[in-house]
């Protein structure tokens, strides 16, 4: 190929008829060729320093060659100095800048819109400093007139505002003011283009700074709006789309700048809402919730309900070509295909008070107009409450009432009315719940599978309520035909209502709890009789509905009726799952859920499902450095899995578990997932199992004691604990639990732990609330195992720790610290005094001390601190105190 860096660059006929010749090849579908050897020679030319010349030539100037070929080549080379442009010579970089800039008026709007993307590229990794005269070139274009030449700088704008818009809103030297300052005048001007295409791009690329609002928009507001108002009856869709979206976006990012115009914004969504065009309707639908999330006056909105309801309703009625109408003709023996299994994410265990609330998306089907509006009608109604209700339940009626085959889309929509303000208009609509229910009854039956599957879920969201109104004989025959008819849809022929259905059970589930446990044998027989006949998809939903119901009853479910159907057809299932198949994971799940819930009667499977897990962790770790000893390909999430079921057999069996820890390599492969630094799930895991363990067989871990305790040390000294506050979170609560079972022998990490405890505890308003109290409860577990070590530092914590324990709810832990604390004034009794209101308050705290030690340990220290501050200097510190504190502390004779 031709010598490069020379001012001129010409490229060699040879060279590139070559490569012309192989991207003719490259994507010619009828050509023999090889695919895979075109690319590796393309790769291979790649390596020659002027490739990438020969390409933006190619791009450029081949006005002989067809428009694929140059829009391939310039792919090519955006890829190529996507990853080498910074090693590229500065000459062959001007040259390439040089003949992009020309092209961004071509004729042909395909090399128009690739040029763009290179010059994207280019600026991402060169800014706009390394190419001063790519805005002189934008400008020149802009004001131009020509509309290729528009369009091209324009397109090549808006991409650059989309993918980098903060190299436009900043300093460039040798420019008096921001690339930002330069455009935004020209981009309001295309606001009044007569091409529908320079609107569009124009207020999107605007559109990308509402985020960052750079002071030059924020002070031409004025003008945004303006131009937003003069664009909301554009005829092109995709223009009434973007201003929907720019006032959904300031009213979440910068709301008191639509305060003045509110009146006028809300009547034009309104409109909006109404859009022939789905998508505009969609992104002005956005708006409603958008609103009430702003925390804006709920004033303003209050008088236009009554024109917003009915819009949100008609909204609400499936559109002909709603993806679910064509998925409902699916029957349930035509099993699953791969894309219907949406990825599923496996939770790792979490210790404290804030377990992680799941939000399962009743289908992971496409986000629309039905939903959006479904999902602003429960903002709507958690805002508005039973206001509502005088324009909603008309129309309710109305469609429900509507008879007839055809009419059947408005009566299920009438159903996720229901469902949608259940939570929010629950006390106007609380007096008549037992006749929603009755109606809903029936509907669960209904002859279209939609208005079956509407009506699981709208029973769901009132179970709460059907479970608290159970307690008399009506109620409880309410609660009982619904179980039963929830039951009986579990079994439905149709994929759509069997999810449902599962679904709306495990919520019923865990609002009835022990209620269930007189119709444990039907829920079982209904629940595995699903796991029998269900695809693969569906299966996923009947596991966590097993799992909820363990969760549930627990203890109710160890019997030996109930294990025998429950069991047999879990095991085989067990048996049948490879160890490498992901429909492992909620598998796994539900036997936690189940070895917790029995306890010690899950003692009789523990082993075989222990071991698995075993060789589950021990391949995962070998697939990580070898995939083909393994057999497998490396996923931690397997690990993850296991590590918590072992963590329920733990917690289930209890001691139970020692025979089986003594006779695996447990200790050390729990070592091993400690420390891996590349996957914080499994670390997080990993920790809560070891506390696990250390709470009932510690001994096990003790040969390796000194490593454990390091390594969890470590998860709380680094600089990124935000990050990785769950794994944080775990490690200190397992080191305290290692601490009241090995006493002493924590003693080499107990300093280095207590001063990655006291910062966490001085800037807790920052941090998880868990971290806070786990941090609170494990220094004073570390402080009542070695008193001597911590008191002597005392007095830098006393205030922030004492703060943290006060809002720890009482329990076994509690009592650890508070024991922590009375050992620790013992030795140091001057340590707290300047912090004894602080201790005070925290005493306070208890609702009740159930051990009599402790609350005689807790009476000792108080009245000897009474004796210790003679001359009024008790009586000052109690008069510091709030009445109910005060009051609180009279049970300790003080």
């Amino acid at each position: 190929m031709a010598a490069t860096g020379s001012a001129a660059w010409q490229p060699q006929e040879e060279g590139l008829k070559e490569i012309c010749g192989l991207l003719e090849q490259q994507i010619s579908p009828s050509s023999s060729a090889d695919k895979s050897q075109i690319w590796q020679q393309l790769q291979h030319y790649s390596q020659f320093p002027d490739f990438n010349n020969y390409l933006v030539f190619i791009l450029a100037r081949a006005e002989g060659k067809s428009v694929e070929i140059r829009q391939v080549a310039g792919l090519l080379l955006k890829n190529n100095l996507r990853t080498a442009y910074k090693i590229i010579s500065p000459a062959q970089q001007q040259y390439i800048k040089s003949e992009l800039l020309p092209c961004l008026g071509a004729g042909d709007k395909h090399i128009r819109s690739t040029v763009g993307n290179i010059i994207t590229v280019v600026v991402q990794l060169g800014g706009i400093v390394g190419w001063p005269e790519l805005l002189q070139a934008f400008v020149n274009c802009l004001d131009s007139n020509d509309i290729n030449h528009m369009e091209g700088a324009m397109d090549a704008l808006s991409k650059i505002c989309e993918d980098i818009p903060q190299v436009l809103d900043s300093d460039v030297p040798g420019l008096a003011e921001r690339p930002i300052n330069i455009f935004l005048p020209r981009l309001f001007q295309f606001f009044k283009s007569p091409h529908a295409s320079l609107r569009k791009l124009s207020l999107g690329s605007v559109n990308q700074y509402i985020m960052l609002m750079p002071s030059a928009l924020y002070t031409s507001m004025d003008k945004y709006l303006n131009g937003l108002f003069g664009l909301a009856n554009d005829p092109a869709a995709e223009v009434r789309k973007l201003v929907c979206a720019a006032f959904v976006q300031l009213i979440e990012v910068r709301p008191s700048v639509l305060e003045p115009h509110m009146k006028n914004v809300i009547e034009y969504m309104l409109q909006v809402n109404k859009d022939t065009n789905a998508e505009v309707a969609l992104e002005a639908c956005e708006f409603w919730s958008a609103y009430c999330d702003a925390q804006l006056p709920p004033a303003i909105l209050r008088e236009f309900l009554p024109q917003l309801v009915p819009i949100l309703l008609s909204n609400m009625i499936y559109a002909d070509d709603d993806e679910s109408l064509i998925e409902t003709e699916e029957d349930e023996s035509l099993p699953d295909k791969d894309q219907d299994l949406k990825p599923r994410f496996h939770t790792s265990r979490f210790r404290g008070s804030e377990d992680a609330e799941d939000d399962d998306d009743d289908s992971f089907n496409i986000w629309n107009l039905r939903k959006c509006s479904a999902a602003a009608l429960d903002v709507l109604s958690n805002v508005f409450g039973d206001e509502i209700l005088p324009t909603l339940m008309p129309i309710i009626q109305a469609k429900l009432a509507a008879s007839g085959d055809e009419a059947w889309k408005d009566r299920e929509a009438a159903v996720l009315t229901l469902g949608a303000v259940g939570e929010g208009c629950i006390n106007g609509l609380h007096p008549h719940l037992s006749e929603i229910v009755a109606f809903l009854i029936p509907l669960l039956d209904d002859k279209f599978p939609l208005i079956r599957s509407i009506s699981c879920w709208t029973l769901s969201r009132f179970s709460k309520y059907i479970v608290q109104d159970s307690g008399h004989q009506k109620g409880y025959e309410q609660f009982d035909a619904t179980l039963m008819g929830l039951l009986r849809r579990i079994l439905d022929t149709n994929k759509r209502v069997q999810e449902a259905a599962c679904s709306a059970f495990a919520t019923l589930e865990e609002e009835a709890a022990e209620e269930l446990a007189p119709r444990l044998e039907v829920i079982l027989q209904h629940l595995l009789c699903a796991f029998g006949k269900y695809q693969r998809r569906n299966l996923r939903i009947v596991y966590d509905a097993i799992g909820t119901l363990a969760d549930a009853v627990g203890g109710e479910l160890n019997q030996p009726v109930y294990l025998e159907i429950l069991m047999p057809p879990l095991i085989a299932k067990w048996h049948q799952v490879p160890n490498s198949d992901k429909d492992l994971f909620p598998l796994l799940e539900c036997f936690t859920s189940i070895a917790q819930a029995l306890g010690t009667g899950f003692s009789q499977f523990a082993p075989p499902v222990f071991q698995r897990c075993i060789n589950i962790i021990q391949s995962q770790q070998l697939a990580k450095v070898d995939t083909v000893s393994a057999g497998v390909q490396y996923d931690k999430e397997f690990i993850v899995c296991a590590l918590d079921l072992l963590s329920g057999l733990t917690e289930g069996l209890g001691s139970g578990i020692e025979s089986l820890v003594s006779q695996s390599n447990l200790r050390d492969l729990l070592l091993q997932c400690c420390m891996d630094d590349d996957a914080s799930d499994v670390r997080q895991s990993a920790f809560a199992l070891l506390g696990d363990l250390a709470r009932v067989c510690p001994a096990h871990l003790h040969p390796r004691l000194s490593e454990f305790l390091d390594i969890a040390a470590k998860q709380l000294n680094t600089p990124k604990i935000k990050e990785t506050i769950s794994v944080a979170n775990n490690a200190c609560w397992a080191i305290g639990e290692l601490a009241i079972k090995v006493h002493q022998e924590i003693s080499p990490i107990v300093i280095s732990v207590v001063s990655c405890l006291v910062p966490i505890l001085q800037h807790a308003e920052g941090l998880n609330k868990s971290l806070v109290e786990n941090s609170a409860i494990t220094l004073g577990r570390l402080a009542l195992v070695c008193p001597d070590l911590v008191s002597p530092h005392m007095e830098h914590f006393m205030q922030s720790w004492c703060i943290a324990l006060s809002m720890i709810r009482d329990d076994v832990e509690k009592e650890d610290a508070f024991r922590g604390l009375c050992a620790m004034v013992r030795a140091n009794p001057s340590g707290a005094l300047s912090s004894l209101v602080f201790m005070c308050r925290a005493i306070a705290s208890w609702h009740e001390i159930r051990s009599v030690e402790l609350h005689n340990e807790v009476c000792q220290v108080l009245n000897g601190y009474k004796q210790m501050l003679r001359n009024g200097a008790w009586d000052q510190c109690m008069s510091a105190l709030e009445p109910p504190v005060k009051d609180k502390l009279s049970k300790y004779q003080v």
